[in-house]
């Protein structure tokens, strides 16, 4: 059958792609089951009992449409956060706001700024759009270059640009001093989206104030209710932004693409702050526990903000992948690795549950042995 005939030339010259192979993917290719569910970042700790509560009596109402304006969860997420709830957009999960963004300023021709190896989402949204990607090598240290990165903006007069504050895929940070003068530093007629996924997670010191960018009105910065909150799931994520930018998504967005469910999770999610406390510590316990069995396999375990900890497999990305595919097809056990060299000498595994730390723990040092002999 011929492809169909009208699509846009751009669609066109797009491939059909998944940025990440999810692990039901895995399983049907597999033929097994995943038994550790460890490498796409989700919270294994599970929402707070309350919002499990909340979810279960807003099922009776999921036949109503969720507010086209959301309102309420832009109030409690302004009380949250001491702002005005007009500084807030709220989208499908920071994915669905990324490509919202994307959508909203980059055309055809247009150039973009981020990270060689960071997320591929964002680049995905990127040349679904038709812009023209320039990527910045790490530092040595495998954190963001943040005057490579500004270097590239000036030079490729770019119109957007990307930094992760925590990094997916690396797991490192920049303080919040330094973020604010690099955002500063931005030309204003570069938007800089500064994703903040990884918020909660991180040390006291990493992330800006609110108000030191809360004026700017070039930046835009995402969060979300995927990791520490536990509800990957739900897809719920938001905007901190001028109101002016704020306002710029109701131009473009799918004013009833929020799940009404999901709305009522994330308002009692945002509640339960006592909760959130103790997932993080568990985070925290568990990114202990990964970084000991690494390093009794014989690996190198990198500094961590999020909730996974990247770990050097000290050799290239061959030797690392050898690895991912080995503890699935043997062990059932998922986890990921950052796509680009010398990112890819890493794997990267995702906070989790005592069990399923278990499983790693009783795997990796035998899948290293294996994997090095061949």
């Amino acid at each position: 059958m011929s492809v169909f005939p009208f699509l846009t030339p751009l669609a066109e010259s797009l491939a059909s792609t998944v940025p990440f192979v999810g692990p039901e993917a895995i399983e049907r290719m597999r033929g097994r089951p995943v038994l550790a569910r460890i490498g796409a970042n989700e919270s294994g700790f599970g929402p707070s009992p309350r919002v499990i509560e909340t979810i279960a009596a807003a099922a009776m109402e999921t036949w109503k449409y969720a507010d086209p304006e959301n309102f309420r969860l832009k109030a409690a997420l302004g009380r949250h956060l001491g702002v005005a709830p007009a500084t807030i957009a709220v989208g499908e999960g920071i994915d669905g706001l990324l490509g919202q963004i994307v959508r909203l300023v980059i055309e055809p021709g247009r150039t973009v700024v981020t990270s060689q190896g960071g997320y591929p989402t964002f680049n995905y949204h990127v040349t679904g759009h038709g812009g023209r990607l320039v990527t910045v090598p790490y530092t040595c240290d495998d954190r963001e270059d943040l005057d490579g990165l500004l270097g590239a903006i000036g030079r490729e007069k770019a119109t957007l640009a990307y930094l992760a504050n925590p990094d997916n895929p690396m797991g490192s940070w920049w303080n919040a001093d330094r973020i604010i003068a690099f955002a500063r530093a931005v030309p204003e007629t570069c938007l800089l989206i500064l994703d903040e996924a990884y918020s909660e997670t991180a040390p006291a010191d990493t992330l800006p104030d609110i108000a030191s960018l809360i004026d700017q009105p070039n930046v835009i910065r995402t969060r979300t209710f995927s990791k520490a909150y536990g509800l990957a799931g739900a897809r719920v994520g938001y905007t901190i932004s001028t109101p002016e930018n704020a306002v710029l998504f109701d131009k473009i967005r799918n004013h009833f693409g929020m799940n009404r469910i999901a709305v009522e999770a994330a308002i009692t999610a945002l509640g339960d702050q006592t909760y959130l406390a103790e997932a993080l510590s568990k985070i925290a316990a568990s990114r202990t526990e990964i970084a000991r069995i690494a390093q009794e396999a014989g690996l190198k375990p990198l500094p961590s903000a999020t909730n996974f900890v990247a770990v050097d497999c000290g050799r290239d990305g061959a030797f690392a992948r050898a690895i991912v595919d080995r503890l699935m097809a043997e062990h059932g056990i998922f986890i990921r690795m950052p796509g680009v060299a010398p990112l890819n000498r890493c794997i990267r595994i995702s906070t989790g549950p005592e069990a399923e730390m278990g499983l790693l723990a009783g795997a990796l040092g035998d899948v290293v042995e294996a994997v090095g002999r061949q």
